[in-house]
């Protein structure tokens, strides 16, 4: 059955192609929840299978390889095999496999070697040993793999670069509400400070055990919160416990609303979740449970009330709200949790913040002022802060680098001399760009006068030689040139020519480095233009 991609899920077709093409065979697909990833690696097995690659889809939870399995079948048009506890793959072109069944049980009979095609789901988790054993295999076999995720932050794609060799196409969610494919979000900060303070953390985030028990006195308040705000809507909330779910529920039912708990302990959780779509029911409490592989599209208001350090799961969590649905104009997403001291916790700004900075700032104006944000808005006004903040501090810092006496070029300093926005504004993309700065980048930087340790990843580093390397194509001044002149008092010199350059420094050295004597010969460094005088 054909199906009518969206003009991003094209581009995301196209892009792991190219990469595949260009000798990445390890690459990842970074696309909001809701924009449609199974769509989009659906289309890309539905090619490989028409060159007569065999694809095999790795998921970790049940829901997510029944929505795959399902999905798949209906795009391709072909029978799909499941290899999970009593299913087994019987040679179908396509197979969707649970990753704990084939790393635990069955990955030395399983044989792999017939899928020259993996697409892992929810690859954000690929770091972890469960999927590694079949991945590493399956690269050493020479396969190609392709992973999709939601969410893959700064910090998380240290680890995915062991794994993936680029990323082929992002589509965030600021993006996708831009265009019109998600629902706007509207933030409410409510009042209600909740200590946090005891909390103890394990493996990066807050240990739920005792997150359950932070939350348990204020249980009964949020409820009344709820009461008010989520009347008439659709509502998700998350929690820390099952426990602390079912009571959530409780309260939510005493305060008049029909709430209902769900965990994966329930042998009716599916009868619950259905009738919690039909309508029965205003609110469905879990303790992560819907986090992935649950749509629901009329969902139309979000309450996280499991605080997490974790964007990604806060992401995930926030996600099944923003989907599109008749009659809905926008996602509520409630935040009990702004007023706490723990700064570090995930919260709506860390949506649609681009850079870390810009989080902060969001942030910032919440605290600052009314409690009720479209983060839209407030994602366009923390930008417009942050770029006016980084701008002081870089005029701030050039000054301080043009006053020291170094032998190398600051990289801050020489971006700014030539005009290189794209150093200071500088946010990797692909996997590889998150290293360090790299020997061969070092030494090349440095043969060019520039300082290498202001480089804070070979990204940055990959920029300046890129400009470097045109510069010296098309003549133009050099770096320790630039820095000669500026220290004189010259501007702009970054577009002169390197004959020019040259030709001042000369005439500098001739003063003795006495800049007064070159103002005695006409030369005004401050308005001294090479064009001008040689026009």
């Amino acid at each position: 059955m054909g199906v009518a991609l969206r003009p991003y899920q094209e581009q995301a077709v196209n892009a792991v192609r190219r990469e595949w093409g260009e000798g990445n065979r390890a690459t990842l697909i970074v696309a909001a929840t809701g924009t449609g990833k199974t769509t989009i690696f659906g289309e890309i097995a539905k090619r490989c299978l028409a060159k007569g690659n065999k694809v095999l889809v790795l998921a970790h939870r049940k829901e997510l390889i029944e929505q795959a399995a399902s999905r798949l079948e209906s795009m391709c048009g072909v029978a799909v095999g499941i290899e999970k506890a009593q299913s087994r793959w019987d040679g179908e072109p396509l197979c969707v496999g649970s990753v704990q069944t084939l790393q635990r049980e069955r990955l030395e009979d399983f044989p792999l070697d017939e899928f020259p095609v993996i697409v892992v789901d929810e690859a954000h988790h690929v770091v972890s040993s469960t999927y590694r054993g079949i991945i590493d295999r399956h690269k050493e076999a020479g396969g190609f793999l392709l992973g999709v995720t939601a969410t893959a932050d700064r910090a998380d794609r240290r680890g995915l670069a062991e794994v993936f060799d680029s990323i082929a196409f992002e589509y965030p969610m600021a993006k996708a509400v831009a265009d019109g494919y998600l629902a706007p979000i509207t933030a409410k900060c409510l009042p209600l400070k909740i200590d946090l303070q005891g909390v103890k953390v394990s493996h990066g985030d807050y240990q739920a055990g005792e997150l359950g028990s932070a939350l348990d006195p204020y249980l009964p308040e949020i409820a009344r919160v709820m009461a008010s705000e989520c009347r008439g809507k659709k509502t998700v909330c998350f929690l820390p416990l099952v426990a602390t779910s079912e009571r959530m529920a409780d309260e939510l039912n005493a305060a008049g609303l029909r709430a209902l708990p769900v965990s994966g302990y329930d042998a009716d959780r599916e009868e619950r979740i259905a009738a919690f779509e039909r309508g029965e029911y205003d609110v469905l409490t879990n303790a992560l449970l819907l986090t992935e592989g649950w749509d629901c599209p009329a969902v139309d208001c979000i309450a996280m009330l499991r605080p997490t350090k974790s964007r990604s799961l806060y992401a995930q969590a926030v996600g099944r709200g923003t989907r599109l649905s008749p009659g809905k104009d926008r996602l509520l997403l409630l935040d009990f949790l702004w007023m706490t001291d723990k700064h570090d916790l995930a919260r709506p700004a860390s949506l649609l913040g681009k850079e870390p900075r810009e989080t902060e700032r969001m942030a910032e104006i919440t605290e600052e002022s009314e409690y009720e944000w479209g983060l839209e808005a407030l994602a366009e006004q923390a930008e417009r802060d942050v770029r006016a903040e980084r701008e002081r501090k870089l005029a701030e810092e050039l000054a301080r680098q043009r006053a020291k006496k170094k032998k190398l070029v600051d990289p801050l300093q020489f971006a700014a001399s030539i005009q290189a926005e794209d150093f200071a504004d500088y946010v990797p993309t692909k996997l590889w760009e998150c290293g360090a700065v790299t020997d061969k980048q070092r030494e090349l930087l440095e043969r060019k006068g520039i300082d290498p340790t202001g480089c804070e990843n070979a990204g940055q580093a990959s920029v300046l030689i890129d400009a470097l390397m045109r510069r010296d194509e098309v003549g133009l001044a050099t770096a320790k040139q630039i820095r000669c002149l500026e220290r004189a008092g010259f501007n702009h010199v970054g577009t002169w020519s390197r004959e020019a350059a040259s030709g001042m420094v000369g005439k500098l050295a001739a003063c003795g480095w006495q800049t007064w004597k070159l103002r005695a010969q006409g030369i005004v460094p401050e308005t001294y233009d090479p064009r001008k005088e040689d026009a």
